[in-house]
């Protein structure tokens, strides 16, 4: 395994100062407030992140919230889809210089969302709660309204979100290993929205009037929005744990309904003869429907493992896989159930299904390497944790991981830069891994 040179050594004031002063600096990162022009309004307002911080949160971020939600669809022609909609509905947005994208991502639970700089995704189970394009642009249309109304920026200039996000701390959804942590907790929730906004009921009703208005203006019926407008109300008055998370960051209420049939037979009347195109949605999305059985059950199979009833969960991730044998998302899930059950060989199994059917997604690395630790392979797992660290740099926790395994494989000098790069990444923050780390380099005489 390489080496590198070995960080100077720490002494225990040192790791209690930096610990106890840089949470305190931390959510103020550079951050200043100052006046900004509202795009959509025109007005003043008080703003203390700038665009380029917009944007830079957007690519810091976003890439972790994606993996956790198991990866950009490899469904190419899915993607291409979502991804023309959207870019469909750009002529018409109050901040059209920013770098938008759309994707569809692998996660079944129902939601859709937008990171402040225009990274825009969607759910595999949203898609199948619409019925036609119009209703995906409608929703588009939305989280689009979200990065125009600067509504992230906003909730970060009213100090609404975590400091680790205003500090740029990229902290992976679900990466808090089993090395020291209860495994149902560590895997069993894999913390889906981790990164994301949660919107106010003025956030929702400003980014339903934009999303509206931009669908209606690049040529789609007004009526698509109220089609989606009912299918939220329907899933919020039936409370389904897979809408949950949706119904978290974005509030419904029957007022948005109301006002979405309003907008149609008022101000957008003129758009009732527009296509709804039904018929090129189905097409577009009939790989993915073919699917339906199946990520059906996976959202049962993750009910089950929410609820801590693994034995039913196991049986239905089980189902979901005969139903879809491909599937990378039901591997990671069953491997994180399997794990959760001790079961570690048949857990290493499906994790290492899920890296041979999509290697460019780090969640079967990361769970295969949890696998291994738990069997101490721990060569094996330093593999496992190196390649998560290759496809999603900039989480910390990977170089824990590491440093654990080189540890536990005998290899002090190369453990030793590991865990003094997890503190130095982490900023010297207190938590159990950081004391871990930390006691180790004292016992080797790293760290005074």
């Amino acid at each position: 395994m390489k080496r590198s040179v070995l960080y100077k050594p720490l002494s225990r004031r040192q790791f209690l100062k930096y610990s106890m002063t840089v949470s305190a600096g931390l959510g103020g990162a550079g951050l200043l407030a100052g006046c900004a022009i509202d795009p959509v309004t025109g007005k003043n307002q008080i703003m203390m992140v700038s665009e380029p911080q917009e944007i830079a949160i957007d690519k810091q971020q976003s890439p972790f919230q994606i993996s956790s939600d198991y990866g950009i669809s490899q469904d190419d022609r899915l993607n291409q889809y979502v991804s023309t909609v959207g870019k469909g509905l750009l002529g018409n947005v109050h901040r059209p210089q920013m770098p938008y994208s759309f994707k569809c991502v692998n996660a079944t639970y129902i939601n859709a969302y937008a990171f402040p700089g225009g990274s825009i995704a969607v759910t595999r189970g949203i898609l199948l709660k619409l019925d036609n394009e119009a209703e995906l642009a409608s929703l588009l249309g939305h989280e689009l309204g979200h990065v125009n109304a600067r509504h992230t920026a906003e909730q970060v200039s009213k100090s609404q979100i975590s400091s680790l996000l205003i500090g740029g701390l990229s902290l992976a959804a679900g990466t808090q290993g089993s090395a020291f942590g209860d495994l149902t907790q560590q895997l069993g929730a894999l913390s889906q929205g981790l990164f994301l906004s949660k919107y106010s009921r003025d956030n929702e009703r400003e980014a339903d009037a934009l999303g509206n208005e931009y669908m209606v203006k690049a040529g789609y019926p007004s009526k698509g929005f109220v089609g989606l407008m009912e299918m939220l109300d329907s899933l919020n008055r039936e409370k389904p744990n897979s809408a949950a998370m949706l119904f978290s960051t974005h509030p419904m209420s029957s007022e948005r309904l109301d006002a979405a049939r309003q907008r149609a037979g008022g101000q957008y009347l003129h758009s009732k003869e527009f296509a709804l195109n039904r018929d090129r949605y189905m097409d577009n999305t009939a790989s993915l429907r073919n699917k339906k059985e199946a990520i059906e059950l996976l959202q049962e199979g993750e009910k089950f493992m929410a609820s801590k009833d693994y034995d039913k969960a196991e049986t239905a991730i089980k189902q979901s896989i005969q139903k879809s044998k491909a599937d990378y998302t039901a591997h990671v899930v069953m491997a994180k159930c399997l794990l959760i059950r001790k079961k570690f060989p048949e857990a290493l199994s499906y994790a290492g299904t899920a890296k041979t059917l999509y290697p460019s997604e780090s969640q079967g690395h990361y769970v295969s390497g949890i696998a291994n630790i738990e069997q101490k392979k721990f060569p094996a797992a330093y593999t496992d944790f190196t390649r998560c660290e290759e496809i999603l740099p900039g989480n910390p926790q990977m170089a824990f991981f590491r440093g654990y395994c080189l540890d536990n494989n005998g290899d002090k000098e190369p453990a030793a830069n590991q865990y003094m790069r997890y503190l130095k990444l982490i900023n010297y923050q207190q938590n159990k891994y950081s004391q871990y780390a930390y006691t180790r380099l004292k016992q080797w005489g790293y760290a005074k």
